[in-house]
């Protein structure tokens, strides 16, 4: 005798346990869907947060420089006035002036290059949280450093040595 297919008492049974099985399956992936987006937006708000914290940095790093151009063109203000009292005696008057007009060139140069890389960075980066300094007070004590440094220049070049 061949195989014949003979519908059982459990049949409907068997059609409904499928249908629960397809419906649960659905509710899961939906659930799965749900935390895959939640993950996604935390994930996006994460990696905007860290760019935010990196621009920070930036704006930190850029007052370092900044910082940093001032105190060399501190110390080259100090050394080329320095220089003119210190080597008097030492060594013949043109070498001290020229000495101390290079230092005391470099201190303006410093000053002014300090505040044009912190006005003027490139690429603008994103939004900080942090605020920038501002120009203004840059521009008015840098002005006025650089103002320093031109009067020292003519006391190196007028003034008595040693």
């Amino acid at each position: 005798m061949l195989w014949s297919y003979r519908p059982g008492k459990n049949e409907g049974t068997m059609a409904e346990a499928a249908e629960r099985q397809v419906s649960e399956s659905a509710e899961r992936t939906k659930e799965a869907a749900e935390q895959t987006a939640a993950a996604a937006q935390q994930t996006k708000d994460s990696a905007d947060r860290r760019t935010e914290l990196a621009a920070d940095r930036t704006v930190f790093a850029a007052e370092r420089t900044y910082a940093a151009w001032v105190r060399t063109g501190l110390a080259a203000l100090a050394s080329g006035i320095g220089a003119k009292k210190l080597l008097g005696g030492v060594v013949p008057e043109p070498v001290i002036i020229a000495t101390g007009s290079v230092l005391v060139l470099f201190s303006a140069f410093c000053f002014v290059a300090g505040v044009w890389r912190q006005l003027f960075t490139g690429a603008p980066p994103p939004n900080p949280d942090v605020k920038r300094l501002p120009p203004a007070v840059l521009l008015i004590v840098n002005g006025f450093l650089a103002l320093v440094a031109v009067a020292a220049l003519l006391g190196v070049w007028f003034g008595q040595s040693g």
